[in-house]
């Protein structure tokens, strides 16, 4: 099948990659690299993308996102089909599919890690009728191990933030417990062997070991400034409910320090160092004082 996907970057990369690899022809955008996965076509407008009957994009927000919906694909066919891949929110997903015209939308955000969209084992949160779901799994199954149809346009993206929002809550409560064990006097890679085999030892724990205890070597999976843009569209999507989430807006909180001390395209496992910095500065205040 002839694919458009517009954003190669550090999920986009792998996904095209495997598209290609799978014996889709795939037609690729992005503006800020000169080059494609080997297979994959680079094209110099997104309006070319608009020659696929079906086209992906995987950009990094929202504003970019309805560019490419409202200006990039205006001169696609009717029944050209495009699949909202990056993480923008369920009010936007819905907002461009109620526009009508040629172009219909589905979401399937995708939960996972760089090395995972590489493997070809993340899962795909997909917003669709059940005849655009049937149309887009054979596509999204060549990128991802598992594709969850959890209802209409607007639902995958809506999933995609719910989850988000408990992966912050593990990271954070990680960190956290890596520093009552250091208070404690564990070694911390003894602690951690601990963690990963009790009752708190998610996935997300098992894998997350060396980026937590050896950061340097680790790279980057998915970085503080990512999460922290996700957890603000869980909470804009939970104000709009009057719903209060005290955990993920304190999560939100320790993202906002790592930021603002550097971090923000480091790996999210590093609001263990924001933690620690704003114990080392709440701990210089009382010395002071």
């Amino acid at each position: 099948m002839l694919i458009g996907f517009a954003g190669l970057g550090r999920m986009g990369w792998p996904m095209a990659a495997r598209l290609a690899r799978a014996g889709h022809t795939v037609l690729a955008y992005d503006p800020g690299l000169g080059a494609a996965p080997d297979g994959v076509t680079a094209v110099e407008s997104a309006g070319r993308l608009a020659d696929a009957p079906v086209s992906i994009s995987m950009l990094p927000d929202g504003a970019t996102t309805r560019d490419l919906v409202e200006r990039g694909l205006a001169g696609a066919r009717r029944g050209h089909l495009h699949v909202v891949m990056g993480t923008v929110g369920p009010a936007l997903v819905r907002e461009l599919a109620a526009r009508g015209g040629p172009v219909e939308l589905a979401d399937a955000p995708v939960s996972g890690s760089v090395s995972m969209a590489e493997a070809g084992t993340v899962t795909a949160m997909v917003g669709a009728t059940p005849d655009q779901f049937a149309r887009l799994r054979p596509v999204l199954s060549a990128m991802t191990a598992a594709q969850v149809h959890t209802g209409p346009v607007g639902s995958g993206s809506a999933a995609k933030l719910a989850v988000n929002t408990v992966l912050a809550a593990v990271n954070q409560g990680v960190a956290e417990g890596l520093l009552v064990a250091e208070a404690g006097g564990l070694d911390l890679k003894i602690f951690y062997d601990v963690l990963r085999t009790s009752a708190a030892g998610a996935p997300y724990v098992g894998y997350k070991e060396e980026a937590f205890l050896s950061p340097a070597s680790a790279g980057v999976a998915a970085p503080v400034s990512l999460i922290r843009k996700d957890l603000g569209l869980a909470l804009d999507v939970a104000a709009g409910r009057r719903l209060g989430l005290p955990g993920t807006e304190a999560a939100q909180s320790v993202l906002d320090d790592a930021i603002a001390a550097g971090l923000g395209d480091e790996d999210m496992a590093q609001v263990l160092a924001a933690l620690r910095l704003r114990n080392t500065r709440s701990n210089d205040k009382e010395t002071i004082s």
